[in-house]
């Protein structure tokens, strides 16, 4: 007794000891990762003596993750110059600075110990080790009692099969609770099977097929579990809670970011909750932060309410301009919001929707193509989807055009002059009704490849400009169902772009040494976007395999994953021999946009209901297939309860025979009862009652195309006829007399490569063999890029870094011609040149007087500089500026914003970057003077004010070196 009081107290002493030991670090320190979302649900806890520890359960993979506290103000890594892959039990001191993130690899599901020494703070010591767990007790049978029960199976890559099976106590009650259980992995630790109910406030579906009535539920289910009173993000508010009746992104992800709501919001949530979306897409709105001066070439209301473009590249817009995809989402909820809630919201969205497409128009506009620069939309992890050397030159990615992006301007055209129209400002409806179809002949004329049948995904940057051989689902299927492509196109592209066994993959071809994330990936969000454009040009077959894409995905996982390797259709593809190559890299169950991408693909292409402003069409698009599969048991299907301007309407399919196997096609509508009495496939509000029936007949097959590219390889392997070659680079440009000699030197030694190249973005020579080509026009200001070619399958690289022929003219800061409001700074460690430090505050100017070119002609005008304010993946603080030429008299010729992203920082000589350039024709031996002053960022708004790094709580930041200027004689940029 009284040793064990004693061995009490002693350890009650203990235990007070470590709590009276200050710990040493003054804030909470994270791991966080790809298997936590990069969120704050891992603390570290102190444990005494300056020692850390967080235990975390980890899935299979090669997982990404970094040390840091709850706002990235603390960041530690292994080693900021590059990746470390972390062994267990050893010792990794870590820089507390920023750098990339280290790597966890597992093959199997396993509880890590990360311990962290910070007994000295500024030498951080991480240790990780496995920590021993009991073996999970043998699950119980989930359908264990079930009155119906209902099975999926599903084959695999491999020759094997998968199933989920479905089950419900009581199939007649009026709101199931169902169990679902899969013989797939799961992607993150959890059982193999769970359970979820219908919901009172949403619809449900009766098909006979207990498994397709269960999807749709779970769909709903995860839409109610993704509808908040709140969201955070670490890097917002301190990481603490902002009230917010909104959707959070996904289990991993706990914020709302423009473009995933609103594409989630057009796929199927704004029909089924346009409030929530409303407060969603009005939190993504922004006004100037207090003590904003809007500099003189900005344009738009005096509060500069506008859409937030809050993720990118470089410092986010302009380098990324898809802010603009937000009009989806708001077209979509102007016609579901009853007319009281319309108006007030149709007047904010015009304001911020003129204000965006204004400024957009002035800071990311291409008047020589008449196409918006900025990067892809949705696809902006840039190593994923550019050209390799991109990341070390941001303003490249700036200065090129993204079909997907372009038709998000379009698209926000098409809105603000619909809005403008019905709010009686004609002056602005014609503007951009005038706009819109404009940039849908630019998007047709410069973006469209005849040869591959598709629109090019992106351009090459300045100095080139050529359309890529590159290709994504999401540009092309957003191109058909806005009517930029017309019906010729769509058929072409339904037809060509590839479909592997389990879908289609968000890009084409894929890229070489890169995991899978957006690269070699199914996304179920632009999978519905293509079903959508499927059904609008006719394409059973394609249309076919997108419902099988999204049940597969669905049921397998049990939930609406964000992504999936997209010819296994894995969850992880777990690649042991290349670690590196692992992914997707992270996955997130409940994704916003996949549940309504599901959502949309039951209520909008099954069932055919989509609103518009007078009230409802019903245009179901039911295959053959479906009919003979998923729809066999019986001879209806029914969406109960579907709310609408608040009425509840029923819509029941009554079909056709069961075809025989093999049958292809659609079927057409050959009757429609709206509570028993005829109507055409549009209904207005004011023929629904408080409760309506709609009824559709299903009659004649009608043969639909069926022209569908297939593909197919081992998911393990980097062949030709699924990925591209690495692109080569040109290693020099030679004039001699009035030819110019350029080099070519291919990325590696593959064999059955050949080399094209373009001069000034235009074809100029194919299947060269690498080396020098001779080009014999007269090209003194020609730029030239070098692209591979796969002789086998046609697959094209991306284009390598331009090289121009042209002379120029350097300026350097410390060049007694130019004046600026800052000092020079001299060089040190990391930035071995003299500069211009820190310059770009509002009130700061930059003159660069008798500037002078030794031949007239077409230049390109730059400023060489280094922005270090965030890395080139992160924040808010991309440079814009507005940049002037004029002559000796005063006169402007030439103007507009420069884009100075992030760029790499080295720990040595850190190199500098060039901005995007400005176009001038300019003559011989004029003293022209280059002036820089303000524009904006969107650190300049005030929904970034708690922004934790650079340009949030300690003010706007506009800011970077400026190291001199280049003008560069061309033939005229691209």
């Amino acid at each position: 007794m009284k040793t064990t009081f004693l061995a009490a107290a002693l350890f009650a002493q203990s235990v007070a000891a470590i709590a009276a030991e200050a710990p040493p670090l003054r804030y909470d320190i994270y791991v966080r990762g790809a298997f936590n979302g990069w969120g704050t649900d891992n603390v570290l806890v102190h444990q005494g003596k300056g020692i850390y520890q967080a235990d975390i359960l980890v899935s299979p993979g090669n997982h990404a993750f970094k040390i840091g506290s709850k706002d990235w103000a603390a960041e530690w890594v292994a080693n900021p110059a590059a990746s470390v892959g972390i062994k267990l039990r050893d010792a990794y001191p870590l820089a507390t600075e920023a750098g990339p993130e280290d790597y966890l690899f597992t093959k199997k599901t396993t509880t890590f110990r990360f311990r962290v020494d910070v007994s000295d703070p500024k030498r951080p010591v991480l240790t990780v080790t496995q920590v021993e767990t009991p073996a999970p007790a043998a699950a119980t049978d989930p359908h264990v009692g079930a009155g119906a029960t209902a099975t999926l199976t599903f084959p695999t890559w491999d020759g094997k099969e998968e199933s989920a099976r479905f089950s419900v106590r009581d199939p007649q009650a009026p709101l199931r609770s169902y169990a679902h259980s899969t013989t797939m992995q799961l992607r993150d630790p959890g059982p193999q099977a769970t359970t979820y109910e219908e919901d009172a406030a949403l619809p449900v579906v009766r098909s006979g097929n207990l498994a397709f009535d269960a999807l749709f539920a779970l769909a709903g289910h995860e839409m109610k579990l993704d509808s908040v009173k709140e969201i955070r993000d670490g890097n917002y508010n301190g990481g603490a809670a902002i009230p917010c009746d909104c959707f959070e992104t996904g289990e991993k992800w706990h914020y709302v970011w423009t473009r995933d709501l609103s594409y989630a919001a057009d796929l199927g949530l704004a029909m089924l909750d346009p409030q929530r979306v409303r407060n969603s897409l009005l939190f993504k709105l922004s006004g100037w932060r207090a003590g904003v001066t809007k500099a003189p070439q900005v344009a738009g209301s005096p509060d500069g309410l506008q859409i937030v473009q809050d993720t990118g590249s470089g410092g986010s817009w302009p380098v990324s301009t898809d802010r603009i995809t937000w009009a989806f989402a708001a077209e979509e909820v102007l016609k579901t919001l009853p007319a009281g809630e319309r108006a007030a919201f149709a007047t904010t969205a015009l304001q911020a929707l003129a204000n965006t497409i204004e400024n957009d128009r002035i800071a990311a506009f291409d008047k020589t193509t008449g196409l918006y620069t900025g990067e892809e939309s949705f696809l902006d992890w840039r190593d994923q989807t550019y050209a390799t050397w991109i990341t070390d030159d941001l303003a490249s990615m700036a200065s090129s055009k993204a079909l997907s992006t372009n038709v998000g301007h379009y698209k926000a055209l098409t809105l603000a002059a619909q809005l403008a129209r019905e709010q009686g400002d004609k002056t602005r409806a014609s503007r951009y009704e005038g706009w819109a179809r404009d940039l849908k002949r630019a998007i047709n004329t410069h973006l469209w490849l005849d040869d591959a049948g598709m629109y090019s995904s992106l351009t090459a940057a300045h100095f080139d400009g050529a359309p890529l051989h590159k290709f994504d689902w999401l540009g092309q299927s957003l191109a058909i169902v806005t009517g930029i492509a017309d019906g010729t196109r769509a058929r072409k592209i339904l037809a060509n772009y590839p479909h592997g066994p389990m879908g289609a993959p968000v890009i084409w071809p894929q890229q070489q040494d890169l995991p899978v994330y957006h690269n070699r990936a199914m996304w179920p969000f632009v999978t519905a976007y293509g079903l959508r454009a499927a059904i609008a040009g006719g394409n059973v077959a394609v249309a076919d395999a997108a419902y099988d894409t999204l049940m597969r995905g669905a049921a397998l996982n049990m939930s609406n994953m964000e992504n999936l390797e997209w010819l296994s259709g894995q969850p992880l593809l777990l690649d042991e021999a290349h670690p590196n190559l692992i992914g997707p890299v992270i996955n997130s169950k409940r994704q916003l946009w996949s549940v309504g991408a599901y959502l949309g693909m039951v209520i909008r292409d099954v069932f055919g209901v989509s609103t518009t402003r007078e009230g409802i069409e019903v245009k179901p698009f039911v295959t053959a297939k479906l009919r003979g599969g998923v729809f066999a048991a019986g001879d209806s299907i029914a969406l109960y309860n579907l709310r609408l301007q608040g009425r509840a309407v029923n819509v029941k399919l009554r079909l056709p025979p069961v075809p025989a196997p093999g049958t292809s096609g659609y079927y057409a509508v050959e009757r429609i009862l709206v509570d028993g009495k005829p109507a055409g496939s549009s209904i207005p509000w004011s023929a629904l009652d408080a409760h309506s029936d709609i009824e559709v007949q299903l009659g004649k097959l009608v043969d639909g195309a069926t022209a569908i590219r297939r593909v197919s390889a081992d998911p393990y392997a980097e062949t030709p006829t699924v990925f591209g070659p690495r692109e080569p680079r040109i290693d020099g440009v030679a004039r001699a007399g009035a030819a110019t000699t350029v080099t070519i030197v291919p990325a590696d030694r593959q064999t059955g490569i050949t080399y094209n190249v373009y001069r000034d973005g235009k074809l100029v020579a194919s299947n060269l063999n690498a080396g020098t080509w001779t080009d014999r026009e007269n090209s003194a200001a020609a730029c030239y890029a070098a692209e591979a070619q796969y002789t086998s399958s046609g697959n094209r690289s991306h284009h390598s870094v331009p090289r121009c022929a042209g002379p120029s003219v350097a300026i350097a800061a410390t060049d007694p011609r130019v004046h600026a409001s800052v000092a020079i700074a001299p060089g040190n460690a990391r930035f071995a040149e003299a500069h211009l430090a820190n310059w770009g505050r509002p009130a700061d100017r930059l003159d660069v007087r008798a500037v002078r070119v030794p031949q007239a002609g077409d230049y390109a005008v730059q400023v060489r500089y280094h922005n270090g304010a965030n890395q080139i993946n992160l924040g808010i603080s991309g440079g814009v500026k507005w940049l002037a030429l004029k002559d000796e008299s005063g006169r402007i010729v030439a103007q507009g914003v420069v884009q100075l992203p992030h760029a790499r920082i080295e720990k040595a000589n850190t190199p500098t970057v060039y901005s995007t350039p400005l176009a001038a024709r300019l003559k011989a031996n004029v003293a022209y003077r280059i002036e820089m002053s303000d524009f904006y960022n969107m650190s300049y708004l005030d929904s970034n004010r708690s922004f934790s790094a650079a340009g949030g709580v300690d003010g706007p930041s506009n800011r970077f070196d400026v190291y001199g200027v280049r003008l560069l004689r061309t033939n005229g940029t691209k």
